[in-house]
């Protein structure tokens, strides 16, 4: 954890690329063309579509209560003073939102890479647009911690992990997999549960478009990949599913502020079984929207497989294999101005 301050904090480490060209310019996906064109008409701006000029409320009186509650047997936190509880639950919003941050910077990485190695046409200029919204969307959540959080943490090692494995793989379609189903799926889940848990009208404005962008960009994942996964070996499939399998296992059990309640002096021990029993409103909220939008997208694109189905029950997210997928997308919503 630190707090702002004017410095640039640059990691740099090599990522093997395959580049193609692709000099038939026909377009041959309706879906994706459609969704592209939605991306090019309803391009918002941070600085004029947000009004950054509203108070920000801190932590509300609904939130201190609900949390305070949730907390109040928890043999660290029931021995602080009011004041401190605030600051804990301050940080715990900073801490969520500056991986919200860490992750739109490694989704902007990915999508220049797809530029360059997607395969098709249609792929490639879709990719572009998807670059310049999660462009925008880095320069929201760095506006938006930097003016009323003022609090930035540093990217969870297990997230960022799994961040390092989509970027540095070669394959151009492990990269739509790991940013189009779990990344964005993980956006789209966590961004909803943050907004609900604020009552800050900035924030909630802010997400609501940052929202309608990750709709679109898992709607294009899931028509690209559903069909390509098809034409893979069965070797390829099988790594495919395997490589989904662990971005859930790590999303499930390590994706948890870890550096903010060590910085409180809550030992994970006390934690974890805090989250169990009772469940910690916030994180089961996080956890179960997260795979509600992750599990039956990759049951759409074929890669839940028998095999791994044991492993898939052992985490407990098996169950949500059923909800709704985001293929089925409403164009309606979708074209709804701003």
């Amino acid at each position: 954890m630190r707090d702002i301050e004017p410095l640039d904090i640059v990691e740099t480490f090599e990522t093997p690329l395959q580049i193609s060209y692709n000099w038939d310019y026909t377009s041959r996906e309706d879906r994706i063309q459609r969704l592209y064109s939605l991306g090019k008409k309803l391009n918002w701006n941070v600085e004029l579509d947000i009004d950054w000029s509203i108070e920000y409320p801190g932590i509300t009186d609904f939130m201190f209560e609900f949390e305070n509650a949730q907390w109040e047997n928890h043999k660290v936190y029931k021995t602080w003073n009011k004041e401190k509880r605030i600051d804990f639950l301050s940080d715990m919003f900073s801490w969520y939102n500056s991986q919200f941050l860490h992750g739109e910077q490694c989704s902007l990485l990915v999508a220049s890479q797809l530029c360059s190695c997607a395969p098709s046409y249609d792929a490639k200029l879709y990719a572009a647009s998807q670059a310049f919204d999660e462009a925008r969307h880095v320069e929201a959540f760095n506006k938006y911690i930097r003016t009323r959080l003022n609090k930035l943490w540093p990217v969870n090692r297990h997230f960022k992990g799994l961040l390092d494995k989509i970027l540095t793989d070669p394959r151009w379609d492990l990269k739509f997999l790991g940013m189009q189903v779990i990344l964005e799926g993980f956006a789209l889940a966590a961004f909803s549960v943050a907004k609900d848990a604020t009552e800050d009208p900035v924030y909630k404005n802010m997400i609501e478009l940052i929202l309608r962008d990750e709709a679109r960009h898992v709607a294009f994942g899931i028509t690209f990949l559903k069909d390509y996964i098809e034409t893979l070996s069965e070797e390829e499939q099988y790594d495919r599913a395997k490589f989904a399998l662990e971005a859930c296992t790590i999303s499930r059990k390590n994706l948890k502020p870890f550096a903010l309640w060590e910085h409180y002096g809550m030992g994970v021990e006390y934690t974890e079984d805090y989250q169990m029993d009772p469940p910690h409103w916030i994180q089961e909220k996080f956890q179960s929207t997260l795979f509600t939008r992750i599990m039956p997208n990759l049951k759409r694109v074929g890669l839940l497989r028998e095999e791994f189905i044991p492993e898939y029950e052992k985490l407990g997210i098996m169950k949500y294999a059923n909800s709704s997928d985001d293929y089925e997308v409403s164009w309606e919503e979708l074209s709804k101005p701003l």
